[in-house]
């Protein structure tokens, strides 16, 4: 899989475009199943890019790190109201896992053509891991626990829903942006070589 790494720039960001899209449907969807129309009533649960992209995350920082050697971004995120939740604590849970699960739905989807070799050809194969690996990467970026990501919403979904706790979770979110810098900064190199081992689990192949 090293010729990966020679994959089309554009196909790494549409790939990316459409995967953080799903991603963020995901969360709509869970919610509206959880009883907040929130996401379907702005017209949010749509495959439509223009309903998604940020200027920024998904047009900006995608192109640059595609040069840069691995696209990454981000999207709009769907928008949920808590208080129309059936069970406020649970669906917070569910909804921000809806996300990450998404994005290791695909790669094992994805995964299963490289498995069994399904399609026959080379290039095909080497998209689909591609497909794989970018999914991968965002379903564990997502799931680490610092706000705004979802690993965060999860994790706070187990805490109790004191005052107290509420507002230790407000004073902790207020600095997300520099939480997430750090994270990129200095500890995603710790990270990385979890994504090696999920791509080897869902394709067989070790890159």
């Amino acid at each position: 899989m090293q010729t990966l790494q020679a994959t089309p720039v554009i196909f790494e960001i549409i790939v990316l475009i459409f995967s953080i899209i799903i991603h963020e449907i995901s969360h709509g969807y869970v919610a509206e199943l959880l009883g907040d129309p929130t996401a379907r009533l702005q017209g949010r649960l749509t495959l439509n890019p223009l309903k998604h992209i940020d200027p920024i995350g998904s047009i900006l920082v995608p192109i640059i790190t595609a040069f840069s050697g691995f696209a990454f971004g981000w999207a709009k995120p769907v928008p949920y109201n808590p208080y129309n939740l059936k069970n406020r604590r649970t669906g917070e849970l569910l909804i921000a896992a809806a996300g990450p699960a998404s994005n290791f739905l695909i790669a094992f989807v994805f995964g299963l053509f490289i498995r069994f070799g399904i399609g026959g050809s080379i290039i095909f194969l080497q998209l689909c891991g591609y497909i794989v690996l970018i999914n991968i990467s965002l379903a564990v970026f997502n799931l680490i626990p610092f706000p705004p990501l979802d690993g965060s919403k999860i994790l706070f979904a187990a805490f109790p829903q004191s005052p107290h706790w509420m507002q230790i979770r407000r004073n902790i979110e207020q600095y997300s942006i520099f939480l997430v810098l750090i994270l990129v900064i200095f500890l995603w190199q710790f990270i990385t070589p979890i994504i090696p081992a999920f791509f080897y689990v869902f394709t067989g192949v070790q890159i």
